[in-house]
């Protein structure tokens, strides 16, 4: 599984929102600006995360975009999800019945399918955010970041 230009820029944009105080509202084009994303694009991503119940926007001057929940309480899967990103690593195929090793690499794709399926839904925000401090602790770097 490859992540797509199109899941990193929706994981970018979550953990940017994760970083803001008490997770308050932030701008499109204040995070566009901070991960160097398109912002036009990012907007879009957003509203289907907002559709998923991933974000929420609010209207006003100081609106934009915020987490819908708690970083601990959205997964890695759940934004490929809600941005249409598939995690299936093999075309559908149907094993030949008389082929004994065909029904054993269909067994073992779909095991790993399903490892990973657990694996991605399992990865939260929260561990990102905390996988990234502690690689930037490890590099004597600053606290402020692009994901």
């Amino acid at each position: 599984m490859k992540l797509t230009t199109r899941g990193h820029y929706s994981v970018k944009a979550l953990l940017d929102l994760s970083l803001q105080p008490g997770y308050g509202p932030t701008s499109v084009k204040a995070i566009a600006h901070r991960q160097d994303l398109p912002a036009p694009y990012l907007e879009k991503l957003l509203i289907e995360m907002r559709r998923a119940h991933l974000v929420d926007s609010v209207r006003g001057a100081q609106g934009g975009y915020q987490l819908a929940r708690e970083p601990s309480k959205i997964s890695l899967g759940d934004i490929l999800e809600a941005v249409g990103e598939t995690i299936e690593p093999l075309p559908h195929h149907t094993p030949d019945a008389k082929q004994a090793e065909d029904w054993v690499t269909f067994t073992l794709w779909h095991r790993l399918h399903q490892k990973l399926k657990e694996a991605l839904y399992s990865i939260t925000l929260a561990d990102l955010y905390y996988d990234a401090r502690s690689w930037q602790a490890a590099q004597g770097a600053e606290t402020s970041f692009v994901i």
